[in-house]
């Protein structure tokens, strides 16, 4: 068997193994007196800082190895703390190397009292990722800050212009009405002067071009109501549906001369709506199956009345409304083609629709295939005793 060190040199090589292994631990260490007094400092830390323990220990204070925000949270919470709480735990400092790099770092110290002097014992880690890391929330939180802010920006300016837009919209719309009254006034008086058959064909388009154009500017002024004034508003009577809706039809036979319109009818017709809205509802629906209809095949239009409801119904055969553009169908300024073609509307006729449904409390719905075509509906729940007999209601499905 080999021979075994001494008692006293066995303790003395342990010794040694654990001041070495102090001495190169994973972390800074130090010791230091009440006033900062560097009293020990491990190689670690020397190699941090580029500097000998010779330079350090009984000449240096930690904290002037700090950097001058690092003073004075020494002097303000350091030592205070360790004299009321006798530990801190995790404080981040930056050292200073002897180049004048900057190390980021995290502390720990404990106070301790050792035969009636005051030591702090302090443990030192690197704290690069960790930095660099915290500057990255940093950084990550002033960009967000900056884009929330930017879209607030964006915001607020989308809705200025918006609201300009539709106030222009309304000031245009009201003005131009009475020009246009003008050109309706003068074409009905051109026409009583019984005029050339040639002459007569040109002022039917003027007053067919005056009708469309007046359409169009009670379609921008409701918008314009709708967006600013929260709704399209409507006057609700009692009402002859089937009646009002023949005569409606009627109307817009003479408008798209050349096209087959029909009308059918169900149920009883007594109801509760506002007449001129629910004419220019019909209208809209009819002129947009009109212009995205096949041209040779007719348009017809479905009126029916139940108990508690009144159902308006437009149809019409020819290429169905993508899918992709149904969800925003009605939405102002969308159309339900992507043709965008200069001889259809621009786009506020079925919003309209379903703001003159929606003041009504009912809804508009579509639906629309190759093989069945293209139906829109309007559903208009009724009071009860507004409504007909119940014997031969229709069933709406």
């Amino acid at each position: 068997m080999g021979s075994s060190l001494p008692p006293e040199s066995a303790l003395a090589a342990r010794l040694a193994r654990a001041l070495k292994a102090l001495d190169e631990a994973a972390c800074g260490l130090a010791q230091t007196d009440a006033q900062g007094k560097l009293l020990y400092v491990n190689a670690t830390l020397c190699r941090w800082l580029g500097r000998d323990a010779d330079e350090l220990v009984g000449r240096v204070r930690l904290q002037e190895l700090l950097t001058m925000g690092g003073r004075i949270f020494h002097q303000t919470h350091w030592t205070p703390l360790l004299q009321m709480q006798g530990s801190i735990s995790e404080v981040k400092l930056e050292l200073v190397h002897r180049d004048g790099q900057r190390i980021p770092t995290v502390m720990n110290a404990v106070r301790r009292e050792e035969e009636g002097v005051v030591v702090h014992h302090i443990a030192i880690y690197i704290a690069r990722d960790r930095d660099a890391y915290e500057r990255e929330l940093v950084l990550a939180r002033k960009r967000l800050e900056a884009a929330v802010a930017q879209a607030r920006r964006l915001e607020d300016e989308a809705k200025d212009r918006a609201l300009f837009a539709e106030q222009m919209i309304g000031i245009v719309s009201h003005d131009l009405r009475n020009p246009l009254s003008t050109i309706h006034t003068g074409a009905q008086l051109l026409a009583r002067f019984d005029p050339a058959p040639q002459q007569q064909r040109v002022i039917e388009r003027i007053q067919r071009a005056g009708e469309r154009a007046h359409r169009l500017i009670g379609d921008l002024l409701d918008f314009t109501q709708a967006r600013l004034g929260g709704g399209v508003s409507v006057s609700p009577r009692p009402m002859a549906l089937h009646a009002q809706v023949a005569e409606a039809v009627e109307e817009l036979r003479l408008a798209f001369l050349g096209r087959t319109l029909r009308h059918v009818q169900e149920g009883a017709g007594d109801v509760q709506a506002d007449p001129d809205r629910i004419v220019q509802l019909l209208g809209n629906l009819v002129g947009n199956a009109m212009a995205y209809g096949r041209p040779d095949a007719p348009v017809t239009v479905r009126s029916l009345c139940a108990r508690d409801r009144f159902i308006l119904q437009v149809h019409n055969e020819g290429e169905p409304i993508p899918e992709e553009l149904r969800a925003r169908l009605f939405e102002p300024l969308s159309r339900g083609h992507s043709d965008a073609s200069a001889t259809r509307s621009v786009g506020l006729g079925l919003y309209i629709v379903s703001e003159i449904a929606r003041a009504h409390g009912g809804q508009v719905q579509v639906e629309s295939s190759a093989a069945a075509g293209t139906t829109f509906s309007v559903d208009v729940p009724q009071p009860l005793q507004a409504a007909g007999p119940a014997a031969g209601d229709p069933d709406p499905a």
